[in-house]
């Protein structure tokens, strides 16, 4: 009975959404884009398209997304959100993580990608543009990829913690105590397969169409550059996310080491005290600041 409401509730959420799309004006990129991607099944295999498509769609976003935590540096207007302010970047770190970023993208991560085009031909995932999900389809599915995603990353980053095995692998994440946006997927290799693998739990459960591999692509490098930027920067779009951690949140775990182990949302921590340590360091902060204020009164 319960599943059935469930379903009912699903259903009529689908609905609603639905209907109010159809009173949505048209969307002018709409048609460049369905002539894009018509011109791209046509002129290239499908072994390229989730092959190269896929790495290209990882890289040019992967640093695109890093360039604003990058230039904040160099504006002096932006240091007041810099979260650890003793703690400004250098050249020399971010050098460091650049090349092992290379290493892991295409020595690492690229032997995944070439999995992509065996994956969707075994689960016969389509790539037509007439078989592409509706736009609210896809952030349903990139959610629920996030869900996924982030109750595997909250057990197993957890687990690298374990005293008997942090410093053989997830201590190299570790190794910038002031995280930066490049730094998101600076990691040992193990590491990267290890939390690596509950990116592909949500494909798996989700995916209906080759756009999903891209669309939670974009979606998870946008989550996961945005808590390691360093910068708790205000009117951020993805704080309008229901639970979202933030860039805070995840700055503390670097910080302070222990607890705030989720990637994305809170609730995991939460349920089992592992952000009790930050819950008491933001009530200090507010009596800190509360201090100053009656001071300079």
């Amino acid at each position: 009975m319960a599943m059935n409401d469930s379903v009912n509730i699903l259903n009529s959420a689908y609905l609603a959404v639905e209907y109010i799309d159809s009173f949505l004006p048209d969307n002018p990129l709409q048609q460049p884009f369905k002539n894009a991607w018509n011109y791209m099944l046509d002129n290239y295999t499908k072994f390229q398209i989730a092959t190269w498509g896929s790495l290209i769609v990882h890289e040019v976003s992967y640093f695109l997304l890093c360039v604003p935590g990058f230039v904040f540096q160099f504006i002096p207007y932006m240091q007041k959100y810099k979260i650890q302010q003793d703690k400004p970047e250098t050249w020399e770190k971010q050098w460091k993580c650049f090349k092992t970023l290379l290493f892991n993208h295409f020595f690492i991560q690229l032997p995944l990608i070439c999995g992509t085009y065996y994956f969707t031909e075994y689960f016969n995932i389509p790539y037509e543009w007439e078989e592409m999900p509706r736009w609210y389809v896809l952030v349903a599915q990139c959610f629920g990829c996030a869900v996924i995603e982030d109750a595997w990353h909250y057990f197993l980053h957890r687990l690298l913690h374990h005293k008997r095995i942090y410093k053989y692998i997830h201590k190299v994440h570790h190794e910038f105590v002031s995280p930066f946006g490049m730094q998101a997927e600076y990691a040992h290799p193990l590491e990267t397969l290890i939390l690596g693998t509950g990116f592909f739990i949500g494909i798996v459960v989700f995916c209906n169409h080759v756009i999903l591999l891209w669309a939670w692509v974009i979606c998870r490098l946008m989550e996961t550059i945005d808590v390691h930027s360093g910068y708790d920067v205000p009117l951020n779009p993805l704080h309008l996310v229901p639970f979202y951690a933030g860039a805070r949140f995840h700055d503390f775990h670097h910080m302070n080491f222990i607890g705030n182990y989720a990637s994305t949302f809170t609730w995991w921590d939460r349920i089992f005290g592992t952000d009790s340590q930050f819950i008491a360091y933001k009530e200090k902060e507010k009596k800190q600041q509360l201090t100053m204020k009656q001071k300079a009164n």
